[in-house]
């Protein structure tokens, strides 16, 4: 078995390797084949350090960004190939690739960065967030009552962009001796404002049912993923219905540590293709898409995982249901929404459509949905986040402003980093 283990270690390797090679050609081209950025042009950069495995986190934000862009010039500042190449492919902002660390230094002394965005804590934020004159801005990649949402690491940003009355709450219970008036500021959910993607089918009647589970996690306090657990006999009790239709959108990340997981997410998307090889006309949806919007804009139910997509989904106002995980070390705040929300058990996902018709018709449960969409967004008419997120930038520029006429006079500031070639090493 050692001997096994070693070479499937090795070829793993090799094909690391290999694909590592591919992503670096591919991105020397895609970078030859552009316009150098120009100088002096952006007020704002979004630093992102991690691959394309994570590109989700940076997605949600293309379009309330682009938005910002009409204003305020907005880079993204990406430190790896494969995220990079990605980001050249798909995103509708400018990227710079500031792999190493002096790239990055000098593409900062070429730029008047005022405000750089994080919308993850990857370690490698430090390497962004040494350079001082600058307002160093947490945005995150959702709002969920997630253990992720109430890390001290809030602290480590000058500000902190958040989504309302919850996350202040919530942050206040764990963040001491933090100044939540003047550092935690809410803007509600400007992605809601820019829900987009074409609808794949053409409504006829049926109920549309959202299923967006998350990951198998990576410790047992964050096993949510209900995939192994809820998924298949969820999944079959819709399919096997004439009067439903089935969105399926698994978390990017779904089976990359369990093999249990994994198998069960398969047997999910072979029974959709089955499905719809039966009926033509079911036209049930496995989505793997880059744009989310859509599917929780059209479905009529929604069932997800305790993380950001209950959030995404209550921004909506619209009915769902929250897979209550099987592990009983599944860390769950029940201080928030999760503690008055519609839960499905393990036991209830075969027989789902039971409780899909039980929520859609209960008047209480909309009622109290309602008194939960208010206290995480705020106000989420049309247009209101993005409002809220524009006046957050406009006082954090003119903050910028006040502060640069203070310092206007201090002498010149080396924002060199001396260890930074040793580091570059090790990427």
């Amino acid at each position: 078995m050692g001997v096994l283990n070693d070479a499937k270690l090795g070829l793993s390797v090799v094909r690391d390797l290999l694909r590592g090679r591919r992503v670096r050609a591919k991105l020397a081209g895609q970078l030859a084949a552009r316009a150098p950025l120009s100088r002096r042009r952006f007020e704002i950069g979004v630093y992102f350090a991690d691959g394309d495995v994570n590109l989700y986190q940076l997605r949600q934000w293309y379009k309330p960004l682009l938005e910002l862009s009409k204003t305020h010039p907005v880079v993204i500042l990406s430190r790896n190939p494969s995220g990079a190449s990605a980001l050249l492919d798909e995103c509708p902002l400018p990227v710079a690739y500031v792999r190493k660390v002096d790239e990055l230094e000098n593409f900062i002394a070429e730029q008047d960065l005022k405000i750089v965005f994080y919308v993850n804590q990857n370690a490698r934020n430090f390497q962004m967030m040494r350079y001082g004159r600058r307002w160093h801005v947490f945005i995150n990649h959702g709002e969920s009552d997630k253990m992720y949402m109430t890390t001290n690491q809030f602290k480590a940003y000058d500000y902190s962009f958040v989504a309302g009355d919850a996350a202040i709450a919530r942050l206040k219970r764990v963040l001491w001796d933090y100044d939540f008036d003047k550092r935690a500021i809410p803007i509600g959910r400007p992605q809601a404002d820019h829900y987009s993607g074409t609808v794949p089918f053409e409504r006829d009647g049926r109920t549309v049912v959202l299923y967006a589970p998350t990951w198998e996690g990576d410790r047992p306090s964050a096993a949510y993923g209900s995939i192994a657990s809820h998924g298949v006999g969820l999944v079959r009790d819709i399919l096997s219905s004439p009067d439903h239709r089935l969105i399926y959108r698994p978390h990017p990340r779904s089976g990359v540590l369990d093999p249990a997981y994994a198998a069960a997410n398969r047997e999910i998307v072979a029974a959709i293709a089955a499905a719809n090889r039966d009926d033509p006309s079911a036209h049930h949806v496995h989505d793997t898409g880059a744009e989310l919007g859509w599917q929780l804009a059209v479905a009529d139910v929604a069932v997800v995982d305790v993380s950001a997509m209950v959030y995404d989904r209550l921004a909506t106002g619209k009915p769902l249901l929250i897979t209550r995980p099987v592990s009983p070390a599944a860390e769950i705040d029940t201080g928030g929404y999760l503690s008055d929300c519609e839960w499905l058990l393990a036991e209830e996902a075969p027989h789902v459509r039971t409780r899909i018709e039980q929520v859609s018709h209960d008047s209480a449960a909309n009622v109290r949905l309602g008194r939960w969409v208010t206290h995480y967004f705020g106000d989420t008419s049309p247009g209101a986040a993005t409002r809220r997120f524009h006046g957050a930038v406009e006082t954090l520029l003119a903050e910028w402003d006040r502060n640069a006429a203070v310092h206007a006079r201090d002498e010149p500031v080396d924002e060199h980093d001396v260890y930074a070639e040793r580091e570059d090493e090790r990427l």
